[in-house]
This record gives structure tokens, C-alpha cells and sequence, in this order.
């Protein structure tokens, strides 16, 4: 129970914080601190927590990295569900928190909301099969960093700084393609509020970012085993 709430919490900080810069403050007038400030939140919010929650439950704070985390023999199987369901539910709670502050100022309209999307929906125009190569790769690499800064023969204690500064890079690279998800959880919270050709598109936002950190799990394993 106590790392299931520690999930919540995580992933319910992830989606306040990095998709509430997004929504709040990427496109503030004059001072927005657009994709950069966007990419460096998401990456702050893993970091926080990396030493927040870490102790208590890994922070996974993402059901592609549970299971990533799973396939590399680093992750017990009968966690899987508790994880990924304090995930999603602390990921909605994020975004309902958001919708309520955002909502607060006249002449709101819900836009995008942060969703991840692609063709018509993708911020600079990218498509479906570009979408798809991004995630899959994006995720790969996340699970990889997450993986290599872990293992037990990683120097202790960096590895919050690496997971969170890897994080801020994939959103540099991939939020003009998808708005960049490489999770399950931040995605399904804002296609809830979102909804119409969010929960459309959001079949993407789950199997990419699951196939990517699966793969990954299973390079990783093969080529640096965890010894127990």
C-alpha cells in the first residue's frame, strides 16, 4: 500500500507539474517559458521524486517504465497491476487539479490540454508512423538510462540526475512530434479532459511507449544483467 501511494503521489506531481507548465505557462505572453521550460519541468518533476519517493517505491511514476523495469529482471510481476493502476489514478488526479486551476481564469477553453496527438493533432504537423517511431524510441532510451543509472554497478546516488536530466532531453527532442508522452498514465489523465480525438488517438500513447521500454528491458538485461 505505502508504494502504491508513493505512485500516486509521483505520477500525480509529474502530471501537475509538466503538463501544468505546459498548460499555465508555456505560452504565457512575453514570459512563457515555452519547450525548453516545458522539457525542464518534466525532467524537475522525475528528479524531485527520484529523491522524494525513491526509497519507498522506485519511482516508477509510468506503466511502460514498471514494466520495462519488469522485462530487465529488476521489477517483481504481481507489482505490475498496483503499480500502473496508483499511476493512472494519481496521473487523472494531476490533471483534474489542473483542469480546476486553469478553469479559474475567465474566457478558459480546454484546447489541447497538454494531450499527446498526432497528424492534425501533432504540435508541428508530424504523422501516425512518425508518432509511432518516436515513442517506441524515446521510451527505449528512457528505459536504458533508467536501467544503466540503477544498476548496481552505477555510481550511487546520480541516479535521479541522470533519469530526470534524460527525461528534459526526449521532451527537447519529441514535443514538436507528439507533445511528448513516453507514458501511458500522463497521457490517458489529459485525454480525459481533452477527449474527443485525444481518447482517439491515445491506442498510441500506450502500446509505443509499452513496446519501447519492453525492448529496452530485454536489451539491457542481455547485455548487463542485474546480479541478485
Amino acid at each position: 500500500m505505502k508504494k502504491s501511494i508513493a505512485e500516486f503521489i509521483g505520477t500525480f506531481w509529474l502530471v501537475l507539474g509538466g503538463c501544468g507548465s505546459a498548460v499555465l505557462a508555456a505560452a504565457y505572453p512575453e514570459l512563457g517559458i515555452g519547450f525548453v521550460g516545458v522539457a525542464l519541468a518534466f525532467g524537475l518533476t522525475v528528479l524531485t521524486m527520484a529523491y522524494a519517493i525513491g526509497h519507498i517505491s522506485g519511482c516508477h511514476l509510468n506503466p511502460a517504465v514498471s514494466l520495462g523495469l519488469w522485462m530487465g529482471g529488476r521489477f517483481d510481476k504481481k507489482e505490475l497491476f498496483p503499480y500502473i493502476l496508483a499511476q493512472v489514478l494519481g496521473a487523472i488526479a494531476g490533471a483534474g487539479i489542473l483542469y480546476l486551476i486553469a478553469s479559474g481564469k475567465e474566457g478558459f477553453e480546454i484546447g489541447g490540454f497538454a494531450a499527446n496527438g498526432y497528424g492534425a493533432h501533432s504540435p508541428d504537423g508530424y504523422s501516425m508512423v512518425a508518432a509511432l517511431v518516436t515513442e517506441v524510441v524515446m521510451t527505449f532510451m528512457f528505459l536504458i538510462i533508467i536501467l544503466g543509472a540503477t544498476h548496481s554497478k552505477a555510481p550511487k546516488g546520480f541516479a535521479g540526475l541522470a533519469i530526470g536530466l534524460g527525461l528534459t532531453l526526449i521532451h527537447l527532442i519529441s514535443i514538436p512530434v507528439t507533445n511528448t508522452s513516453v507514458n501511458p498514465a500522463r497521457s490517458t489523465s489529459q485525454a480525459l479532459f481533452a477527449g474527443d480525438w485525444a481518447i482517439g488517438q491515445l491506442w498510441l500513447f500506450w502500446v509505443a511507449p509499452i513496446l519501447g521500454a519492453l525492448l529496452a528491458g530485454w536489451v539491457y538485461k542481455m547485455i548487463s544483467p542485474e546480479k541478485e
